[in-house]
């Protein structure tokens, strides 16, 4: 178990505790602290998700399971928050169930590829929708008395990482079916 597979772990472990602060509230009782210590822990996870990859691509230890676990454990930290906003009612349905739906779709997609020896990696465009979906994320997670906006950027931030999310599983099913057509007339 090295240190990447470490940090895939924490933010694994870090998910429920983050509900709980997050979910806080939302049983009648609020707490601003409660969503601070949510908007933290999401924060250090997001953190770890870039850290894992950086250092076992700089130390040469990229294993199987870092391979399977770390994109498991960002699609469940992004889909844990979503899932609980939906439930507070800081955001509709909609967006939870596109983005959602297309981390399942992608991933059933990879998991056949793999199945068939091929691997389709991460590109600039899904590095692009993680980034924007933490974004959204910690965007909806602060608390709205706390800022004094004449635009709704977490509304705003929130549908462009839905856009991107559905633009970059486009892509990757046009990349897989090829590498995938491709294989198969082999």
């Amino acid at each position: 178990m090295n240190l990447p597979n470490k940090l895939t772990l924490l933010r694994i472990i870090l998910i429920p505790l983050m509900m709980v602060f997050l979910l806080y509230q939302y049983r009648g009782e609020y707490s601003l602290y409660a969503r601070f210590f949510a908007l933290a822990i999401f924060i250090i996870a997001a953190i770890t998700d870039g850290l894992d990859g950086y250092i076992a691509r700089r130390q040469g230890s990229v294993t199987k399971f870092g391979k399977l676990f770390d994109p498991l454990a960002d699609k469940l930290l992004i889909s844990a928050a979503l899932i609980s906003f939906v439930g507070m009612g800081r955001i509709s349905a909609w967006p939870a169930l596109l983005i959602i739906g297309r981390e399942f779709a992608v991933t059933g997609l990879r998991m056949l590829a793999a199945h068939e020896g091929i691997i389709i990696t991460a590109s600039k465009l899904g590095k692009a929708k993680t980034l924007l979906q933490i974004s959204a994320v910690i965007a909806v997670m602060i608390p709205k008395e706390t800022l004094n906006l004449a635009l709704d950027v977490p509304k705003i931030l929130l549908w462009l990482a839905v856009l991107i999310t559905l633009f970059s599983g486009f892509e990757y099913f046009r990349k897989g079916s090829k590498l995938l057509l491709e294989d198969k007339g082999n």
